[in-house]
């Protein structure tokens, strides 16, 4: 997963995957400067904690009165390459200014 919007997808998430945190933070800083008042992290398996240090960060460091408007957690059924099918879980982390 990469920070910024995939295809179809809604514009204003950021898809936490393996980066360094300050990269997730940087691209949910652009979309609030872009004029949204709303920007979903979505994270799947071991990126979970970094979604969570993404919105702390933001939170706590760069934008005022920024609060946790929903968070969702679910389980993903992924097959590996070996085709067998594993349970992933997931979380949407939707952040906005109160």
């Amino acid at each position: 997963m990469a920070a910024g919007s995939e295809k179809g997808a809604a514009e204003n998430a950021v898809y936490v995957g393996t980066k360094p945190v300050m990269n997730y933070v940087l691209a949910a800083i652009t979309q609030f400067n872009e004029g949204g008042n709303e920007v979903v992290l979505k994270a799947r398996g071991k990126a979970i904690s970094r979604a969570v240090d993404v919105a702390e960060i933001l939170r706590n460091r760069f934008i005022q009165g920024l609060v946790p408007k929903n968070i969702a957690i679910g389980t993903e059924e992924v097959q590996t390459e070996s085709g067998d099918k594993i349970n992933v879980s997931t979380i949407e982390i939707v952040l906005g200014k109160s």
